[in-house]
């Protein structure tokens, strides 16, 4: 075994011990210590892991940056075993993730999907599954974090859920409308009707009892978008689960800038509700969303000093 790898084995391990499960950077790394070892070296150069980053030839400049970052972060806990060993500086290949534009259901396509849904069999899977999509599009979850509530996490008596699966390890609670609250009961009595001994805590069951995956999601929620149309519409070759979450941040929006709130006033409720890290996160759909920037337009023009 080289330093190297003997070195990344330690990294990797420290990084896990403190909650990092690191799956698709440790296969990474795994990578740029072969290329490394390969090229005889004994210690990371900026050269060297240029030059792993920029491999893969046809994709993005934003996975180069990626790849180095993850380069850089080994480099940073071997340079402290190593004083010799180069950090790559934070400057080099810059590039920006490309976001495509959201899909963004209307009311009338929510519905749809949900209609759809309430048409599965058996019954319990259909009212997993209505139930699910509903959550997400009124509450603006990632599937995640909605796939990983638990039972003591949904708090029908009070309305409101505790989302602990939140990305970057982010919790936050989100209030429930009265028709969420009923239809989550709803849901919940089949469940428990199926399943009164689960072994499990978590809320959404799958057909076994145990915690519904994301598969399961995806696959019936392909089946669901097929059937009411929706495929091929769009920037993406299909609209996403996730996608009922950015919904439910431009509906937000639009309902604000249409009942004239200062919408920069409100924006860190919507991030916060979003659980967003950072406002960027948020402020990215006012200039992804055609809808929006015509809003936005229309009222610049109404101000004071403005020239058109």
């Amino acid at each position: 075994m080289s330093a190297l790898r003997a070195a990344l084995n330690d990294y990797l391990r420290i990084r896990r011990r403190l909650g990092f499960a690191m799956p698709q950077d440790g296969r990474m790394l795994e990578g740029f210590v072969e290329f490394l070892d390969r090229a005889g070296a004994q210690r990371i150069t900026t050269e060297l892991a240029l030059a792993w980053a920029r491999l893969p030839v046809d994709v993005h400049p934003f996975t180069w940056r990626q790849r180095l970052t993850v380069a850089r972060g080994f480099a940073r806990y071997l340079a402290t075993v190593d004083p010799a060993s180069e950090v790559p500086a934070t400057d080099l290949l810059p590039g920006r993730r490309p976001r495509i534009a959201p899909y963004v259901y209307s009311e009338q396509e929510i519905a749809a999907l949900m209609a759809a849904a309430r048409q599965l069999r058996p019954a319990l899977r259909a009212a997993r599954h209505e139930t699910l999509i509903g959550l997400l599009a009124v509450t603006g979850c990632r599937p995640g974090e909605a796939l990983g509530l638990d039972r003591a996490d949904v708090d029908l008596d009070n309305g409101v859920v505790h989302v602990r699966a939140g990305k970057n390890n982010k919790q936050r609670q989100v209030p429930l409308h009265p028709s969420t609250i009923s239809a989550l009961r709803a849901y919940a009595g089949l469940r428990d009707a199926r399943f009164p001994t689960p072994s499990t805590p978590a809320f959404f069951l799958s057909a076994r009892g145990r915690r519904m995956g994301r598969e399961e999601l995806n696959a019936t929620f392909i089946t669901l978008v097929r059937q009411i149309g929706l495929e091929g519409r769009g920037s993406r070759a299909r609209p996403r689960p996730h996608d009922l979450r950015h919904a439910f941040a431009v509906h937000t929006l639009l309902d604000w800038y249409q009942a004239g709130e200062d919408v920069d006033r409100r924006m860190p409720l919507l991030s916060t509700y979003l659980g967003h890290v950072d406002p960027a996160s948020t402020y990215w759909y006012l200039e992804a969303v055609p809808e929006l920037l015509e809003l936005i337009g229309q009222r610049l023009q109404r101000l004071p000093g403005v020239v058109s």
